[in-house]
Protein backbone atom coordinates (compact mmCIF):
# COMPACT_ATOMS: atom_id res chain seq x y z
CA UNK A 1 0.00 0.00 0.00
CA UNK A 2 1.81 3.27 -1.45
CA UNK A 3 0.99 6.19 0.95
CA UNK A 4 0.94 10.11 -0.93
CA UNK A 5 3.86 11.55 -0.97
CA UNK A 6 2.48 14.87 0.01
CA UNK A 7 0.92 12.90 3.08
CA UNK A 8 3.94 11.82 4.11
CA UNK A 9 6.66 14.81 3.78
CA UNK A 10 3.39 16.44 6.05
CA UNK A 11 4.32 14.12 8.67
CA UNK A 12 7.49 14.27 8.93
CA UNK A 13 7.60 18.13 9.17
CA UNK A 14 4.98 17.39 11.88
CA UNK A 15 7.22 15.53 13.78
CA UNK A 16 10.65 17.50 13.18
CA UNK A 17 8.38 20.21 14.69
CA UNK A 18 7.37 18.03 17.79
CA UNK A 19 10.94 17.36 18.56
CA UNK A 20 12.30 20.90 17.51
CA UNK A 21 8.84 21.86 20.98
CA UNK A 22 10.38 19.20 23.03
CA UNK A 23 13.93 20.23 23.21
CA UNK A 24 13.24 23.91 23.58
CA UNK A 25 10.70 22.74 26.46
CA UNK A 26 13.77 20.93 27.51
CA UNK A 27 16.44 23.45 27.47
CA UNK A 28 13.86 25.98 28.87
CA UNK A 29 13.45 23.95 31.44
CA UNK A 30 17.37 22.89 32.30
CA UNK A 31 18.05 26.94 32.03
CA UNK A 32 15.54 27.88 34.41
CA UNK A 33 16.30 25.41 37.37
CA UNK A 34 20.24 26.33 37.04
CA UNK A 35 19.57 29.79 37.53
CA UNK A 36 17.22 28.89 40.82
CA UNK A 37 20.68 27.10 41.67
CA UNK A 38 22.79 29.66 41.30
CA UNK A 39 20.75 32.24 42.85
CA UNK A 40 20.78 29.93 45.55
CA UNK A 41 24.55 29.57 45.76
CA UNK A 42 24.85 32.97 45.02
CA UNK A 43 22.77 34.31 48.44
CA UNK A 44 24.55 31.80 50.62
CA UNK A 45 27.89 33.31 49.49
CA UNK A 46 26.75 36.69 50.07
CA UNK A 47 25.17 35.22 53.33
CA UNK A 48 28.67 33.85 54.60
CA UNK A 49 30.01 37.89 55.35
CA UNK A 50 27.40 38.48 56.98
CA UNK A 51 27.02 36.02 59.34
CA UNK A 52 30.92 35.83 60.00
CA UNK A 53 30.45 39.59 60.98
CA UNK A 54 28.52 38.52 64.19
CA UNK A 55 31.01 36.69 65.57
CA UNK A 56 33.34 38.44 67.21
CA UNK A 57 37.43 37.71 65.72
CA UNK A 58 40.10 35.14 67.08
CA UNK A 59 42.00 38.66 68.12
CA UNK A 60 38.94 40.39 70.01
CA UNK A 61 38.09 36.98 71.76
CA UNK A 62 41.93 36.39 73.07
CA UNK A 63 42.12 40.59 74.32
CA UNK A 64 39.82 39.58 76.53
CA UNK A 65 40.84 36.18 77.78
CA UNK A 66 41.98 35.48 81.46
CA UNK A 67 45.46 34.52 81.63
CA UNK A 68 46.94 32.92 83.97
CA UNK A 69 50.49 33.85 86.24
CA UNK A 70 52.80 31.81 88.21
CA UNK A 71 53.94 33.37 91.37
CA UNK A 72 55.71 30.40 92.91
CA UNK A 73 59.00 31.86 92.80
CA UNK A 74 58.34 35.55 93.87
CA UNK A 75 59.60 36.04 96.69
CA UNK A 76 58.58 38.58 99.24
CA UNK A 77 59.48 42.12 98.41
CA UNK A 78 59.29 41.59 94.28
CA UNK A 79 57.24 42.13 91.24
CA UNK A 80 55.93 40.70 88.04
CA UNK A 81 54.14 42.45 85.62
CA UNK A 82 51.17 40.18 83.42
CA UNK A 83 49.55 41.66 80.28
CA UNK A 84 45.48 41.24 80.78
CA UNK A 85 43.62 43.03 78.17
CA UNK A 86 46.17 45.24 76.99
CA UNK A 87 47.28 46.73 79.91
CA UNK A 88 49.77 45.54 82.59
CA UNK A 89 48.69 44.08 85.67
CA UNK A 90 51.30 44.15 88.81
CA UNK A 91 51.26 41.05 91.25
CA UNK A 92 52.96 41.79 94.45
CA UNK A 93 54.44 40.02 97.02
CA UNK A 94 54.32 42.08 100.23
CA UNK A 95 56.62 41.24 103.08
CA UNK A 96 55.96 42.29 106.78
CA UNK A 97 57.16 45.74 106.60
CA UNK A 98 54.74 46.76 103.63
CA UNK A 99 51.67 45.11 105.28
CA UNK A 100 52.82 46.60 108.45
CA UNK A 101 52.36 49.95 106.38
CA UNK A 102 49.10 50.06 105.68
CA UNK A 103 46.95 50.83 108.47
CA UNK A 104 50.00 53.44 109.48
CA UNK A 105 48.94 55.89 106.32
CA UNK A 106 44.98 55.29 106.43
CA UNK A 107 45.16 59.21 107.57
CA UNK A 108 46.84 60.56 104.57
CA UNK A 109 44.26 58.64 101.60
CA UNK A 110 42.12 60.06 99.95
CA UNK A 111 39.70 56.87 99.72
CA UNK A 112 41.28 53.91 102.86
CA UNK A 113 37.85 52.35 102.81
CA UNK A 114 38.21 52.22 98.73
CA UNK A 115 34.26 53.42 98.63
CA UNK A 116 34.64 55.29 95.84
CA UNK A 117 37.13 53.07 93.73
CA UNK A 118 36.90 49.70 91.49
CA UNK A 119 37.49 46.33 93.25
CA UNK A 120 35.55 42.97 93.19
CA UNK A 121 33.45 42.69 96.40
CA UNK A 122 36.40 40.39 98.27
CA UNK A 123 39.00 42.55 97.58
CA UNK A 124 37.24 45.57 99.38
CA UNK A 125 39.22 45.50 102.44
CA UNK A 126 42.20 46.92 103.92
CA UNK A 127 44.62 44.49 101.54
CA UNK A 128 42.70 44.95 98.59
CA UNK A 129 42.97 41.34 97.88
CA UNK A 130 41.79 37.77 98.23
CA UNK A 131 45.32 37.22 100.44
CA UNK A 132 46.86 39.82 102.28
CA UNK A 133 50.38 38.57 101.21
CA UNK A 134 49.56 39.39 97.36
CA UNK A 135 48.29 42.40 95.81
CA UNK A 136 47.35 42.25 92.51
CA UNK A 137 46.01 45.50 90.40
CA UNK A 138 46.22 46.98 87.14
CA UNK A 139 49.08 49.74 86.46
CA UNK A 140 47.57 52.02 85.49
CA UNK A 141 46.72 55.50 87.14
CA UNK A 142 43.23 56.60 87.47
CA UNK A 143 44.69 60.12 86.42
CA UNK A 144 45.10 60.59 83.06
CA UNK A 145 46.77 57.01 82.42
CA UNK A 146 50.27 57.02 82.96
CA UNK A 147 51.84 53.92 84.58
CA UNK A 148 53.17 53.94 88.14
CA UNK A 149 56.34 52.87 89.35
CA UNK A 150 56.97 49.92 92.18
CA UNK A 151 58.39 51.84 95.01
CA UNK A 152 59.37 48.92 97.87
CA UNK A 153 61.75 51.03 100.16
CA UNK A 154 60.30 52.94 103.11
CA UNK A 155 61.84 56.22 103.98
CA UNK A 156 60.24 59.25 105.80
CA UNK A 157 58.91 60.64 103.43
CA UNK A 158 57.14 58.09 101.72
CA UNK A 159 56.12 54.65 103.22
CA UNK A 160 56.63 52.80 99.59
CA UNK A 161 54.09 51.97 97.19
CA UNK A 162 53.79 53.25 94.03
CA UNK A 163 54.74 56.17 92.21
CA UNK A 164 52.99 57.98 89.10
CA UNK A 165 55.88 59.83 87.36
CA UNK A 166 53.57 61.70 85.20
CA UNK A 167 51.81 63.99 87.78
CA UNK A 168 53.08 63.03 91.23
CA UNK A 169 50.36 60.55 92.51
CA UNK A 170 50.89 58.43 95.11
CA UNK A 171 49.80 55.18 95.94
CA UNK A 172 50.36 52.67 99.02
CA UNK A 173 50.69 49.39 99.22
CA UNK A 174 47.32 48.09 98.66
CA UNK A 175 46.57 50.62 95.38
CA UNK A 176 45.57 53.22 97.57
CA UNK A 177 45.97 56.92 96.54
CA UNK A 178 46.98 59.90 98.46
CA UNK A 179 44.68 62.69 99.16
CA UNK A 180 45.45 65.47 97.56
CA UNK A 181 46.93 64.36 94.42
CA UNK A 182 45.58 64.23 90.78
CA UNK A 183 44.62 60.61 90.67
CA UNK A 184 41.02 61.06 92.14
CA UNK A 185 40.42 57.45 92.96
CA UNK A 186 42.54 54.01 94.27
CA UNK A 187 44.13 51.44 91.66
CA UNK A 188 41.67 49.17 89.90
CA UNK A 189 41.81 45.38 90.96
CA UNK A 190 40.40 43.23 88.62
CA UNK A 191 38.70 39.89 88.70
CA UNK A 192 41.51 37.04 90.03
CA UNK A 193 41.38 34.34 92.33
CA UNK A 194 43.73 31.81 93.24
CA UNK A 195 44.16 28.26 91.40
CA UNK A 196 46.58 26.80 93.66
CA UNK A 197 49.42 27.91 95.76
CA UNK A 198 51.61 29.13 93.11
CA UNK A 199 48.66 29.94 90.08
CA UNK A 200 46.41 32.42 89.65
CA UNK A 201 43.90 33.43 86.92
CA UNK A 202 43.12 37.07 86.36
CA UNK A 203 40.12 38.07 84.55
CA UNK A 204 38.08 35.62 86.59
CA UNK A 205 36.14 35.67 89.79
CA UNK A 206 36.29 32.39 90.49
CA UNK A 207 35.07 30.78 93.69
CA UNK A 208 33.82 32.49 96.12
CA UNK A 209 35.32 31.09 99.26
Amino acid sequence: MLFPVAGVLSFIRGRICMSANEIDNNRRRFLTAGTVVVGAVGTVVAAIPFVLSWMPSARARSAGAPVEANIGKLQPGQQIIVKWRGKPVWVVRRDDRALETLPRVVDELRDPDSQDSIQPEYAQNEYRSRKPEFLIIEGICTHLGCSPTYRPEITSDFQGGFFCPCHGSKFDFAGRVYAGLPAPTNLVVPPHYFKSDDVILIGEDGPTA
